[in-house]
């Protein structure tokens, strides 16, 4: 199930956990919910930056049909880029197309099951603040005996972006809901124009699915990740991005 353990600068790889010299009570070894977005990128630089936390991997959700990262659309192989450039492994859930949610929680939480039996004792998820989101994601680790981290969680959308930008975030976007955004802004860099161009009332930061995106580089990344632009997809509702891995 792990994959994509490899060199890379991430201060907190699989290695053991550093001291904390103020004495404070350690959490245990997490694996964080990985999209290969943004909010999911600033979660890892959260933990990282705790030297309470030792992020042991990431989780990632699989369509197991066309191979592609739940929700954004991305190939497998550019997540598994990811983890390797992050120096960190890769546990994968494979889904259905379509999934009913009593399949997702059965697979999900097999999957939990055999990764605390592995001793992680955390789940880090990137949610902002949608309280609903956080609930049911609570009641699933409650269920997996699990604890939920949300090291993002109350942060200001607008400061949590423009920080992010500014400390070398480096992402595109790969899919947008069509209520908010056109498939104009498909391949377009998240950046400060990126942010500034907005429409009024998008989540800067796409908490409510307005778009998602890609990491290629920043904080704890190794190299970047090589991709190419490809073609425009309309599917299930949505405009996606075909990244194509490069290099």
């Amino acid at each position: 199930m792990a994959h994509g353990r490899g060199p890379g600068r991430h201060p907190q790889g699989p290695g053991a956990a550093p001291a904390d010299p103020a004495g404070r009570r350690r959490v245990p070894p997490v694996a964080l919910s990985w999209s290969g977005g943004k909010d999911s990128t600033l979660a890892l630089a959260r933990l990282a930056a705790d030297p309470r936390v030792r992020v042991a991997g990431l989780l990632a959700t699989f369509n197991e049909t066309n191979g592609r990262i739940s929700m954004h659309g991305v190939r497998r192989e550019l997540i598994a880029a990811q983890a390797r450039s992050l120096g960190l492994p890769l546990w994968e859930v494979p889904l259905p197309q379509p999934c009913s949610n009593a399949e997702y929680e059965r697979r999900m939480a097999r999957t939990l099951a055999e990764l605390a039996r592995r001793g992680i004792g955390a789940v880090a998820f990137g949610d902002l603040y949608l309280a609903d989101v956080r609930a049911y994601r609570e009641q699933q680790m409650a269920r997996a005996g699990l604890r939920p981290l949300f090291p993002l969680w109350g942060e200001d959308p607008a400061a949590l972006a423009l920080g992010a930008v500014a400390a070398g975030l480096r992402a595109v976007v790969v899919c947008v809901d069509p209520r908010h955004l056109g498939p104009e802004w498909l391949g377009r860099e998240y950046d400060r124009q990126f942010l500034a161009d907005l429409p009024r009332g998008v989540d800067p930061c796409g908490e409510r699915g307005e778009f998602h995106t890609f990491v290629y580089d920043g904080p704890g990344f190794g190299r970047p990740v090589a991709f190419r632009r490809g073609r425009r997809v309309w599917r299930d509702g949505f405009w996606y991005l075909d990244l194509v891995p490069a290099g």
